[in-house]
């Protein structure tokens, strides 16, 4: 996965993302962005960018998915993400493991 970071100043085309970071991940680019409401109050807002491939030989557009993170939030949402990757995590070595006796197996 290849990450890559830029700040703005305010001096570009969109002043209302403070802090930016790119997350590009096969056909998948990830943008967490840091924008500020008409409050004054900063929320992240998490962005999917897919690339489409048009099968009719037209060109290729972008489906994108936006989810909008606020303060308040962030503690939960942080513990429901490491619940989830640590439950994933131990999910992928269980069957690791048993794929790997089953290789022993097939092997006797």
């Amino acid at each position: 996965m290849e990450e890559s970071m830029k700040k703005t100043q305010g001096e570009s085309g969109d002043k209302e993302i403070l802090y930016s970071k790119a997350i590009k991940a096969g056909k998948r680019i990830y943008y967490l962005d840091v924008k500020k409401n008409l409050k004054d109050d900063l929320f992240l807002a998490i962005t999917e960018s897919k690339k489409i491939q048009s099968k009719d030989g037209s060109p290729s557009s972008f489906e994108k998915h936006k989810i909008f993170l606020y303060k308040e939030d962030f503690d939960k949402f942080l513990e429901g993400i490491q619940d989830i990757i640590e439950y994933i995590r131990k999910q992928n070595e269980t069957i690791a493991e048993e794929s790997e006796d089953e290789k022993r197996l097939t092997l006797l």
